[in-house]
C-alpha cells in the first residue's frame, strides 16, 4: 500500500507539475509576473514554501491539483479560488507586467499552454508504450467503438466467471475471471466454438489452455468434461461469458510515424462512445449504476495503481503504468479545456468572449464565477471520492 501511494503521489506529480509548467513558463516568456507556483488545493495553509526571485513557490496538503498565480490577476491554472480584485491593486509602474494587462493572443496561450503540456506529454508517453508492444495493443469493447488511422480486428473471447468446487475444471486449477485461450490447440474466439468442443468432448480427455487473471501467466492442463454432470454444473462445472476485444495494430511506416497523436485522439473518441454507451445502458434500465461505476476519481485511479504494481511481468507492468500516464494526461488535457468555470476552459472562455465583443468581462464577475465552478468541483470530486470507497474496498 505505501508503495501504491508513493507511485499514485509521483504520477499525480508528473501530471501536476507538467501542466502548470506550461503556464509558468508562457507567463516567463511574455513578462508576465508569476506570484506562486503552488501544488495542491489551497484549502488551507501550506505545509512549505520558498521564494526564489519574485515567484513564491508552495507545497498544500491537499495534493490533488495545483495552480500558477499571475500578477494583476486570478490565477491561469485555475486551481486556486479568488474573485479578480487583485487587478485593483496593481501598481501603475507595474501594470506592463500583470497578466490583465497584456495582449489578447499572449493570454490565451498562457491559459491553453497547461492543455498543449499535458496532451504532448501523452503524445511522448504512447510513442514509448506503442514502440514496447510492437506497435500493437488491445482494448475492451464497449459498445461499438470506431477507431481511425490504424489496423483493427474484433475478437471475442471466453472468461470463466465461476468454477464449482470439485469439478474438472476446479481440479485442473482454473480460477474465475481467467481467459480461455485454446481447446485441443484450437484458438477459441467465439463462445458457440467453446460450448460446441466441450459438448463433443464429453468423457475424452481435452489439453485447455488459459490465462490466470491474477498471474496474467498462461495454463495448460488436460480435463476429461463430465458426461452427467451435476444439475446445473455443465460438463466442466463452470459459468463463463463473452469478452469483446479490439486489436489496434499500428502496422504502416505513416502509422506508426503519427500514432503517438493518433492513439491518444482514438482512447478519448472512445472513451466519450464508451460513456454514451453506459448512460443509454442506464436509462434503458432507469439504473445509475452503470454510469457511476464507469466514473473514477483520485481513490479509483490509486486502485487501479495498486492493480498494475501487481502484474508480475515487469515489461507488461511497465506497459500498463505507461498506458494509465497517458490516459490520465490526455484526459487531463482534453477536461481542462471545457468551458467548466475555475478551469482552463472556463478561462478561454471569458476569453474568447473578450475577442468577440472587444470588450473586457467584469473581473469581479468572473472571479465570482470561477469561484463557484471550483467549489462544485470540490463537491463533484467527494462525491466521487465517497463512491470510489464504497464501489472498491466496502462492498
Amino acid at each position: 500500500m505505501l508503495v501504491t501511494i508513493i507511485v499514485f503521489l509521483l504520477i499525480l506529480s508528473v501530471l501536476v507539475l507538467i501542466h502548470e509548467a506550461g503556464h509558468y513558463f508562457m507567463a516567463k516568456r511574455f513578462g508576465i509576473k508569476v506570484e506562486e507556483f503552488g501544488f495542491g488545493f489551497p484549502l488551507t495553509p501550506p505545509l512549505w514554501q520558498m521564494k526564489k526571485g519574485e515567484t513564491v513557490y508552495s507545497l498544500y496538503p491537499v495534493l490533488i491539483g495545483g495552480f500558477v498565480k499571475l500578477y494583476g490577476e486570478d490565477e491561469a491554472g485555475g486551481g486556486k479560488i479568488g474573485t479578480g480584485d487583485e487587478v485593483a491593486k496593481v501598481k501603475k509602474t507595474d501594470e506592463k507586467r500583470a497578466f490583465y494587462a497584456r495582449p489578447l493572443w499572449q493570454r490565451i496561450i498562457v491559459v491553453v499552454a497547461g492543455v498543449v503540456m499535458n496532451a504532448l506529454l501523452a503524445v511522448a508517453i504512447y510513442y514509448v508504450f506503442l514502440a514496447m508492444g510492437n506497435f500493437q495493443t488491445t482494448l475492451p469493447m464497449i459498445g461499438n467503438p470506431h477507431f481511425f488511422g490504424v489496423d483493427q480486428k474484433v475478437i471475442t473471447q471466453v472468461v470463466v466467471s465461476g468454477v464449482e468446487k470439485g469439478s474438472p475444471a476446479a481440479k485442473a486449477g482454473i480460477t474465475p475471471f481467467s481467459l480461455v485461450e485454446s481447446l485441443n490447440g484450437q484458438k477459441i474466439q467465439r463462445i458457440s466454438l467453446f460450448a460446441k468442443t466441450i459438448k463433443e468432448n464429453a468423457g475424452k480427455p481435452i489439453t485447455i489452455t488459459w490465462k490466470n487473471e491474477k498471474t496474467q501467466k498462461n495454463y495448460t492442463a488436460t480435463v476429461i468434461p463430465r458426461v452427467h454432470p451435476p444439475k446445473n454444473q455443465g460438463a466442466l462445472g463452470v459459468a463463463f461469458y463473452p469478452m469483446r476485444s479490439v486489436t489496434l495494430a499500428y502496422v504502416t511506416p505513416l502509422q506508426k510515424l503519427f500514432s503517438g497523436f493518433i492513439h491518444p485522439a482514438n482512447l478519448m473518441a472512445y472513451n466519450f462512445e464508451a460513456l454514451g454507451y453506459l448512460i443509454h445502458i442506464s436509462i434503458l434500465e432507469k439504473n445509475a449504476a452503470p454510469i457511476s461505476e464507469g466514473v473514477s476519481g483520485p481513490v479509483g485511479i490509486g486502485y487501479v495503481v495498486h492493480a498494475i504494481i501487481k502484474i508480475p511481468n515487469i515489461h507488461e507492468r511497465i506497459m500498463q503504468m505507461l498506458n494509465l500516464v497517458g490516459l490520465l494526461s490526455i484526459s487531463l488535457a482534453f477536461f481542462n479545456v471545457l468551458p467548466i468555470p475555475g478551469l482552463d476552459g472556463g478561462r478561454l472562455f471569458f476569453l474568447l468572449i473578450e475577442a468577440v465583443t472587444r470588450k473586457k468581462v467584469n473581473p469581479r464577475v468572473e472571479g465570482y464565477i470561477h469561484a463557484a465552478g471550483m467549489i462544485f468541483l470540490i463537491a463533484l470530486l467527494l462525491l466521487v471520492t465517497v463512491k470510489d470507497i464504497n464501489q472498491f474496498f466496502i462492498h
